[in-house]
């Protein structure tokens, strides 16, 4: 295959894939910590509806554990994220199946959590965007439609690319990685087993195994579950680095309706320990923005000077507030 900007040569076909299965580490999966029967879900569809509760629940349990073993991985991950962000770049996502749907979902719930531009946390799927309602799983076995779908973002060395897989050997997953490491992209795999082919093409992968799921091979349940977490994990550990968090707090929250309008309100009462009417009153004096009213209590300056402090910190409400460099 031969890439020529944002076209592609050759695609394979469902029914060349289908011919060439078993041909490459497609085939192996069998070998999987993922893919293996669980011992502990034997005679599961002789079960009662409580005892398949139990047993999920159980296995469940080991979720937290296994990604606490990858903590040193996620921290770095999240600083390589929030170190492109704060220098212009993107976060893009790479999944299929499960893992893309999960990766869709994290996208488009930062802009309203941080009020971050749509195009700062993106996601690119196999089968596209059809596939987030549709079964379109074949996509996900083309290395070449892998290629063209990151291609089409034009990566960047600005850019950070996180592959999703549970089992770290989905063509199109490994396939757009190291396409964008080949343009010069920062890189990171997440997936569910060691010394999978993801990690030869990241630059730092995070390995929750959480072991043989349920019902064997249903990666959407154990591995779906901490694969959610991770993503969580690493945007809001980056989101919170660029100081879109003060102290515990939603600071950057966009206020697009009355739950969230009531949310910035409590918010500035808390962090300020001010009243109901103050906050109101701020609130509307800042142009209903979270951080410049908080700037504005926290420092006691007027809106404009929180402004001027909110440009020069990048955002960082923090900053904004307590730095003295940043005051005239």
């Amino acid at each position: 295959m031969k890439l020529m900007g944002n076209e592609i040569n050759t695609i394979d076909t469902p029914t060349t894939r289908a011919e060439n299965y078993g041909k490459d580490s497609i085939s192996h999966l069998g070998s999987l910590t993922t893919e293996s029967a669980n011992q502990a879900s034997q005679g599961f569809d002789t079960k009662s509806a409580l005892e398949i509760a139990r047993i999920i629940n159980h296995e469940d349990g080991k979720i937290a554990a296994a990604i606490k073993r990858a903590l040193p991985e996620i921290a770095t991950v999240i600083d390589n994220v929030a170190r492109c962000l704060r220098d212009g770049g993107r976060l893009i996502y790479v999944g299929a199946g499960s893992s893309g749907r999960i990766a869709a979902l994290d996208a488009s719930e930062i802009p309203p959590t941080y009020s971050t531009l749509p195009q700062t946390v993106q996601y690119v799927m196999a089968g596209g965007p059809k596939a987030l309602a549709s079964s379109m799983e074949a996509n996900e076995d083309s290395r070449e439609l892998g290629q063209r779908d990151i291609a089409r973002r034009r990566p960047t060395r600005k850019d950070i690319v996180i592959g999703i897989s549970a089992s770290g050997r989905t063509p199109y997953v490994v396939a757009a990685l190291e396409y964008a490491r080949g343009r010069g992209s920062k890189t990171a795999a997440v997936t569910c087993n060691y010394n999978s082919e993801l990690t030869t093409v990241a630059d730092v992968t995070i390995v929750a195994e959480v072991g043989p799921e349920v019902v064997l091979g249903s990666t959407r349940m154990k591995a779906g579950s901490a694969q959610k977490m991770i993503l969580n994990m690493i945007t809001t550990g980056a989101m919170t680095r660029l100081g879109y968090v003060y102290e515990n707090l939603m600071v950057n929250v966009h206020m697009k309706n009355s739950k969230l309008v009531e949310r910035g309100l409590r918010i500035l009462k808390q962090a300020c320990n001010v009243d109901q009417e103050t906050a109101i009153r701020t609130m509307k004096a800042s142009g209903k923005s979270v951080p410049i009213a908080l700037v504005m209590l926290k420092a006691g300056v007027d809106k404009q000077e929180a402004v001027r402090r909110l440009t020069k910190s990048d955002g960082n409400v923090r900053r904004a507030i307590e730095d003295t460099r940043l005051e005239l």
